[in-house]
């Protein structure tokens, strides 16, 4: 179960992901050691799915972003798992629509995001058409959501606790 301290060391660990125990321990009014174990544990349960590090793709020559739209035979062709092998690909979402997924894609340049879908995505074989929408500037990108204190009684596997003094 996700109780109240939980939700606020998620919140505290998605805002500094190198924030120490201690400091954690600080916030919300546990021992060390304590923080230390639930993290261990909300890792362990899939709560904490890892820790990744943003960087600026412009300094590794992958400052061209795009959203591509793709239409597959049909749904459960493998399409899907020949798309994710693809390193260019960020993020494959199944989506409803005419479209059978939407794909978030990097590349160097106009010229390497048309090689990447001619060469990569329109030549896995159950692919049937793309459209592509270029990102000329990202105003916000995150991959944090809020976490409400009292959204505990909306869902069943979480358990309000009261904070201890």
């Amino acid at each position: 179960m996700i109780d109240v301290i939980d939700k606020q060391i998620v919140s505290i660990i998605q805002e500094d992901a190198r924030i120490s125990n201690a400091d954690i321990a600080r916030r919300v009014g546990l021992a060390p050691s304590a923080v230390l174990e639930r993290v261990r544990k909300l890792e362990e349960r899939g709560v904490i799915l890892g820790f990744e590090t943003r960087i600026d793709h412009r300094q590794f020559g992958l400052g061209m972003l795009a959203f591509v739209f793709v239409k597959s035979r049909e749904c459960g062709d493998g399409t899907d798992v020949e798309l994710a092998k693809i390193p260019e690909v960020l993020e494959i979402h199944d989506v409803a629509g005419e479209d059978s997924f939407l794909l978030k894609v990097r590349a160097d340049s106009p010229e390497g995001l048309a090689k990447l879908l001619r060469e990569k995505i329109k030549a896995v074989q159950t692919v049937l058409s793309t459209r592509t929408t270029v990102v000329l500037e990202t105003i916000k990108e995150t991959s944090s959501v809020r976490i409400s204190p009292d959204a505990s009684a909306k869902n069943k596997n979480i358990k309000a606790v009261k904070k201890r003094k």
